[in-house]
């Protein structure tokens, strides 16, 4: 094995490792939503915002923190993505002000979760991967993002039940400065990419091409309903669980399923894109989540009807995610797909910020999630509606018509 392919694979691991625990300390937030709000005595709303707060940042960040990586590399924004989010989590374990946990660790953690977390880790990988591998690759990735849930939201569960919420963050607070010497490593290693014939576009040609392709506008459109979808369903389901007269346990439960089952069907979904067409797959992913979730909305509630659905949703968690950032580096290459890749990550996002506060908002109104399971069902078949004309053919430089 060459030196760059040893280099390559280091990055590999580097890069699942810490999306493993930045996704993986951020998807534990759903645990802490009933016990801050009874410990603070703030409603459902109040907690879901900061939550929201964090990621609509941590979209509105990336495509800023995506122009910084694509310029100065991505070890630096990795680095100071885990001091920020470290930060941010020692704020929101010390705050008693809304306004300061809001604003203060809602700013600082959806900062630090954007340049350590899936736009710039992925964005590395398509860059270095052998192209024969690059979606399997970004599946591995996407895959890691859960690995982490599988320890840390059993963690998050045991120290909150026993410790209270607060010690959780602030253990959570130093397991994310794990990252900081990651980001330290990626500086010592080339995380260019291996095909340099592209290097003579700027980044602004680079943006201007995707702004005039309505296909890249599509992708933007359908990873808003994954953002709204997965962000609903991890913050608010232990809770709806707990409401509906079910053990709490079955809420902590749930979120470990839906990582064990997303680990395999990410990496699954990565294999797929790479034999078949990844808009064919997209579209049938957003499909299979609107069934789902209306079927579990008309089947009466019990453990077993939980632990199923938990199941079935976690195998088509994030399998959206290497087949969108795939399609990405498909259609425009690799050398800048940190920012064309972060401006549709936030538009999943700005989907986080809507499931996570509409969740809250409906049920402080109306004092049942009803509502927003049906938005969330529909919304998935739009999705699907969506993905199935994309244009996904490879440009030719300078092309300048537009696609559909």
């Amino acid at each position: 094995m060459s030196t760059a392919q040893k280099n390559a694979l280091a990055i590999l691991i580097c890069a699942v490792s810490a999306v493993a625990v930045a996704f993986g300390i951020r998807q534990s937030f759903g645990l802490f939503m009933a016990p801050m709000a009874e410990s603070l005595g703030w409603g459902r709303e109040t907690i879901s915002l900061i939550f929201a707060v964090v990621a609509l940042l941590n979209g509105l960040a990336a495509p800023i923190i995506g122009i910084a990586s694509d310029r100065w590399g991505a070890g630096w924004t990795v680095t100071f993505g885990g001091l920020f989010y470290a930060l941010g989590l020692l704020t929101l374990g010390s705050s008693t002000s809304p306004m300061v946990m809001t604003f203060g660790a809602g700013i600082l953690i959806g900062i630090g979760v954007s340049a350590c977390g899936l736009p710039v880790m992925l964005a590395v990988i398509g860059k270095i991967a052998p192209e024969e591998k690059r979606s399997m690759w970004l599946g591995l990735v996407a895959a890691g993002s859960t690995l982490g849930q599988l320890g840390l939201i059993p963690t998050a569960h045991y120290l909150v039940s026993t410790e209270g919420w607060q010690t959780g963050i602030y253990v959570l607070a130093g397991l994310i400065a794990l990252v900081v010497p990651i980001g330290l490593f990626f500086n010592r290693l080339s995380v260019q990419p291996k095909d340099r014939e592209e290097d003579s576009q700027t980044l602004s040609q680079a943006v201007n091409e995707a702004r005039t392709h309505r296909g890249y506008w599509l992708l933007v459109s359908g990873f808003f309903v994954c953002g709204f979808q997965v962000q609903f369903v991890a913050l608010h389901l232990p809770a709806y669980i707990s409401d509906s007269g079910l053990s709490p346990s079955i809420g902590a439960a749930s979120l470990t399923i839906i990582a064990l089952a997303n680990m395999f069907g990410a990496a699954y979904a990565g294999y797929l894109g790479g034999k078949y067409r990844k808009r064919t797959l997209l579209s049938l992913l957003y499909l299979g989540r609107g069934v789902l979730i209306a079927c579990f909305v008309v089947i009466p509630l019990s453990d077993a009807s939980v632990l199923v659905f938990s199941a079935l949703m976690g195998f088509m968690w994030l399998g959206t995610v290497p087949l969108t950032s795939g399609v990405v580096a498909q259609i425009f290459g690799p050398r800048y797909m940190t920012t064309l890749f972060a401006v549709v990550y936030l538009s999943h996002q700005l989907g986080n910020f809507a499931g996570a506060w509409l969740g809250g908002y409906v049920f402080d109104t109306t004092g049942s999630y009803e509502l927003v399971w049906w938005f969330a069902a529909a919304l998935g078949f739009i999705a699907a509606g969506l993905n199935a004309p994309l244009d996904d053919r490879p440009l030719t430089r300078n092309q300048l018509t537009t696609h559909a």
